[in-house]
């Protein structure tokens, strides 16, 4: 058997990220074997991620990477805040972001590959951040996006560093422009589509089931005027008009100035939006909701309510 050194301790800990008394057990256990170690340790984050498996993940980060051409982005997602401050953290979901270039958006796809600089697939990257870090993680969606000849932009909002913030942006630019130009009307749309929140690109892209639904509202209202059908109908048409403006990319009204329609921004740029992607962070996420602070210390006090 090995001599467990602080030396051996401490390498353990540099290649896992576990803690020092988890990496010398691991050690004694497998009598000082270096790999053996490394496997005795991913099989115990295997057991602790499954504890946590349950726990409410809505917190953490969206990276964003680009290449010639391409752009992908990734939601990673934590249980509190404080874990997108971990650099441990951060490098994750960067180097997850630059694999969706290469391997594409496909969630278990992209769990089953390689994480750079190791052996191991991301998924079990994953498990021993979790065993490491002790919250539950998910990767939650990604989205890949290419262009033939112009630029694929990326805009962060709320950046912790450049590439990971809370809200991530993909625009897909064509065109004959200096690709200087391109990048930066991208970025200019980026920060359109974080603050204006579209849902599609354009007005054939619109949900169906969506302009349904808009459709029966906005028809009951229009009823409620007592007006004749022929009127309503028009009204209907009017108010869907406004609906796309608020819904459709292309339709909006450009942000940067209050006035032109995106749709000319892009034209008169010489270009042609072709695709967008817009990830904020725990959005469609139902996170519990628990009691107000004063009532957990209470809690914790052992204090029931006052009479």
């Amino acid at each position: 058997m090995a001599e467990i050194t602080a030396a051996l301790v401490r390498d353990l800990r540099d290649k896992t990220g576990a803690g020092m008394m988890d990496c010398k057990k691991a050690l004694v256990e497998t009598g000082g074997d270096m790999e053996a170690a490394i496997d005795w340790l991913r099989k115990k984050g295997l057991s602790a991620a499954a504890k946590k498996s349950g726990r409410v993940a809505a917190e953490g980060l969206v990276g964003v990477a680009s290449g010639p051409n391409v752009a992908g982005m990734v939601e990673v997602n934590a249980e509190t805040d404080f874990v997108a401050r971990n650099e441990q953290f951060q490098n994750f979901v960067a180097e997850v972001a630059g694999l969706v270039l290469s391997v594409g958006d496909d969630v278990e796809v992209l769990k089953a590959a390689t994480y750079p600089g190791t052996g191991h697939s991301v998924a079990e990257e994953l498990t021993r951040l979790i065993a490491t870090i002790g919250e539950n993680m998910t990767i939650r969606r990604a989205k890949r996006l290419e262009v033939k000849g112009g630029v694929v932009a990326t805009y962060t909002h709320n950046a912790i560093r450049p590439g990971l913030g809370k809200i991530g942006v993909l625009v897909a630019l064509e065109g004959r422009s200096e690709i200087e130009a391109l990048e930066q009307l991208g970025r200019q749309i980026g920060m359109h589509v974080a603050a204006a929140r579209p849902e599609a690109l354009e007005v054939s892209a619109v949900d169906p089931s969506a302009l349904e639904r808009e459709k029966a509202v906005l028809s009951e209202q229009a009823r409620a005027s007592g007006k004749p059908e022929a009127i309503i109908e028009k009204m209907v048409e009017g108010r869907i008009r406004k609906y796309y403006e608020e819904v459709v990319l292309l339709e909006q009204v450009w942000v940067h100035d209050g006035e032109s329609r995106v749709k000319a921004i892009v034209k008169k740029a010489g270009g042609e939006l072709t695709g967008f992607a817009r990830f904020q962070l725990g959005e469609g996420i139902d996170k519990p909701v628990g009691p107000d602070f004063a009532s957990e210390v209470a809690a914790a006090a052992g204090v029931g309510p006052k009479a």
